[in-house]
């Protein structure tokens, strides 16, 4: 069964300037890709994400497409930095953006994003990462992502520093098993709800 994954930066930093988000994304994403996943990353600030809670704002909005790439996936990645211990600004425009699945069910009352799996992955220069990730699960959930368990990957440098992930010369072996954790248990996951999806509302 061949699975697929979409890995989202909300790095506020574009391409092709260098993202320590965009190294911790690429080395989970090395850990999928060695279980046969299939992996593309893109940087939403790369996009005209327009500001809105549905999924077309209009002329000019780039989220229908990014959004076809997330409902094709069966696993997202989504990864952020740290900034005054809550995610990126435009992490948040991602999860508004979202919130028009809560709207786009079938039938049987299943959300479109029902039987995919969510991750994420958060760096930053202060603590916080446990928060950050809280805050990313419950939304993330709200709108029909599954988590996996241990389904989240960080890293967070010295408080008040100034050494950035993408500045150390390799990861440390616990993030590196982190990462092979979040892809085995994601992939795991992912072929379950592949195989079995969730029920719908009875009749």
């Amino acid at each position: 069964m061949t699975l697929s994954a979409l890995a989202i930066n909300c790095t506020l930093k574009a391409s092709p300037d260098e993202s320590s988000c965009s190294l911790l994304l690429s080395q989970a994403e090395r850990e999928l890709e060695k279980l046969g996943v299939a992996c593309e990353q893109l940087r939403a600030v790369d996009f005209n994400i327009k500001p809105g809670v549905t999924s077309d704002e209009g002329p000019g909005d780039d989220w229908p497409m990014i959004r076809e790439k997330i409902l094709a996936a069966d696993i997202l990645l989504l990864g952020t930095p740290i900034w005054l211990g809550h995610p990126a600004s435009v992490c948040q425009r991602v999860l508004e953006r979202l919130d028009a699945f809560l709207g786009e069910v079938d039938d049987q009352q299943r959300m479109v994003s029902y039987g995919r799996v969510a991750c994420v992955a958060v760096v930053g220069n202060e603590d916080g990462a446990h928060h950050v990730i809280a805050d990313l699960y419950q939304g993330l959930n709200d709108v029909g992502f599954t988590i996996p368990a241990n389904g989240c990957t960080y890293w967070v440098g010295e408080a008040m520093g100034s050494t950035d992930y993408k500045d150390l010369d390799a990861p440390s072996e616990k993030v590196t098993k982190t990462n092979a954790m979040l892809a085995r248990n994601a992939v795991h996951l992912a072929t379950l709800l592949k195989q079995s999806g969730y029920p719908g509302a009875s009749e």
